[in-house]
């Protein structure tokens, strides 16, 4: 998400919430490398972006 040209970030807590996703589930994708996250000191912050390319649609009847 950008607004104004500015990349913007989430908490693990914030795209959990955003998503239903656990942030223990998001902290098993970003250490397995299919999540990139973003450290400044002790905070880590996801592109919402990228916690939204995670998803993958289900075929209908599946």
């Amino acid at each position: 998400m950008t607004t104004a040209g500015r990349r913007s970030y989430e908490s693990l807590a914030q795209a959990a919430e955003r998503t239903g996703i656990s942030t223990k589930t998001l902290r098993r994708h970003i250490a397995a490398g299919a999540l990139t996250a973003y450290r400044c000191g002790r905070l880590i912050r996801l592109d919402p972006d990228d916690v939204d390319r995670m998803m993958v649609r289900v075929p209908n009847g599946r």
